[in-house]
């Protein structure tokens, strides 16, 4: 979606909107929160549970350690203070893919707190607060559309582990959301407590927008919008949202504080509930489990385990590589990509060349097979290779492009490919100097305007000569020949 200006959006100068996301992160664990029921996505329905994600009386819920590393993990990535001590609490709500009839969360003394994410985009915030992050298991699955007239229930995602990322209403456009959650997920992907796939629901987003005057300093009344499955339906939901209550302002009307629900086939927003506040979930303490307290020096050990984060290995790349801004962008989307990519570089000792190749072939290559880096069959010894044989003349660009097409299907060494499909650049002079002179013979009329001085007309007879020699001449070797008849007659 083309992202517009608030205010150009119809009826909306007059108001800012101030917006607040609640990202909910489904950790990388192999078993649920409290119970060790197979967390992962993809099972037939209603195979993954127990006694105790079902709530069944008697079942006591034990904390999963590895939930509460990636947990303090993903708080130390965003710059939170971790509490030594945190307590669970039990979020009373009523609705059928919530067997137990109330859900396992942290409400008033949370794993951590007060942290912030930092954004380079144009526009946005500079530093976007983060509330707090605690821990929780998530509900079921309620499937609407597979029995007409009936809604099943799907039971194996409850009590798989999250987290909750509140951050502070500091956003004031639905891009600047887009904006917030791209750094976001990109952060969570490069400390691997998530795959943060929104179409499995492992990152799910909850906003909550309001509108006010602007040059108001007051916060007007939110709503809250979900059933938020991509980040342009984010985007297009607060568009919507946002353009709603400017219009009942206009119109003197009051904003009512509810949950809104997007229908991204229709592209509007409709009332789905009021808005539930704290006091209506009735939390108290989880009396199954004791406070969750953490040794101090097992957090500093934590936060000491924390990969190279995006906006340092960017600095550190613009540092150490002298890249332009937009290929650093590229390279370092996601931790696999930037470590392949720097493990290229540092073989071939060529920054610019190994970037230009793993934007152009590699990314291509991923895309075309639909795979991660993982399932490449380059590997970054290989690639650098492959540029060794480009740089030192082996085998011509074009020629190299072949290979690696190869190369990603098959496996092979650079060098064998090049051989076996006749690739190798040719730098004999003779048989060079026969195909320079037949380019000449067959094409008088360019020959002659570049003896006249059409120097453009350089690179059209060189790639004559690449095409006769399919692409095996050496075309360093082959300007220079070309240079060399330019005062020759015909057929030099």
């Amino acid at each position: 979606m083309t992202v517009r200006r608030v205010a150009s959006l119809p009826g909306t100068a007059r108001y800012e909107m101030v917006v607040g996301l609640e990202v909910h992160v489904q950790l990388r664990t192999a078993t649920k929160a409290f119970c060790p029921c197979d967390a992962r996505y993809g099972a037939p329905p209603n195979v993954n549970t127990c006694p105790v994600c079902l709530g069944l009386p008697g079942a006591l819920p034990v904390l999963n350690r590895e939930a509460v590393h990636l947990a303090v993990r993903a708080a130390h990535a965003l710059g939170c203070t971790v509490h030594p001590g945190s307590v669970f609490s039990r979020k009373n709500y009523f609705y059928p893919d919530l067997p137990k009839g109330y859900q396992i969360s942290q409400y008033d003394q949370p794993l951590a707190a007060r942290g912030r994410l930092e954004l380079d985009t144009a526009g946005a915030p500079p530093v976007v607060g983060i509330t707090r992050v605690h821990m929780e298991e998530d509900a079921g699955k309620s499937i609407h559309d597979r029995y007409p007239g009936a809604t099943a229930v799907d039971l194996n995602r409850a009590g798989v582990p999250l987290i909750e990322i509140v951050s502070e209403p500091d956003l004031r456009s639905a891009s600047d959301a887009m904006t917030y959650l791209k750094a976001l997920k990109q952060i969570l992907e490069y400390i691997d407590v998530s795959d943060v796939n929104m179409e499995e629901g492992s990152l799910r987003v909850d906003a909550n927008i309001s509108a006010r005057p602007r040059g108001e300093l007051r916060l007007g009344t939110k709503t809250e919008v979900k059933n938020l499955n991509s980040f342009s339906g984010v985007e297009r939901a607060l568009e919507a949202e946002f353009v709603r209550q400017c219009a009942l302002l206009d119109r003197g009307e009051h904003v009512e504080q509810q949950t809104m629900l997007w229908d991204g086939a229709k592209s509007e927003v409709r009332p789905a509930r009021s808005k539930e506040a704290s006091h209506d979930y009735r939390y108290f303490p989880e009396p199954d489990l004791p406070p969750l307290v953490l040794d101090p020096a097992w957090v500093d050990d934590v936060r000491r385990e924390l990969p190279e984060l995006p906006r340092a290995r960017q600095a550190r790349f613009a540092r150490h590589y002298a890249l332009a801004t937009g290929d650093i962008e590229v390279l370092t989307a996601s931790l696999t990509l930037s470590d392949y990519f720097e493990a290229v570089a540092k073989a071939h000792d060529d920054a610019k060349a190994a970037a230009n190749w793993v934007m152009g072939e590699v990314l291509a290559s991923l895309n075309a097979a639909r795979t991660s880096i993982a399932g490449l069959g380059v590997t970054p010894p290989a690639l650098a290779r492959l540029l060794d044989m480009v740089r030192d003349g082996v085998v011509s660009h074009s020629a190299a492009k072949r290979v690696f097409a190869v190369m990603a299907e098959t496996g092979e060494a650079a060098d064998r490919i090049a051989e076996r499909e006749g690739l190798v650049q040719v730098r004999d002079a003779d048989e060079l100097a026969r195909w320079v002179d037949e380019v000449i013979v067959e094409h008088p009329a360019e020959a002659q305007r570049f003896r006249d001085g059409e120097k453009k007309l350089l690179g059209v007879l060189v790639g004559l000569v690449m095409k006769k020699s399919k692409g095996r001449a050496d075309p360093r070797r082959v300007n220079q020949l070309l240079s060399e008849r330019a005062g020759l007659g015909e057929g030099g």
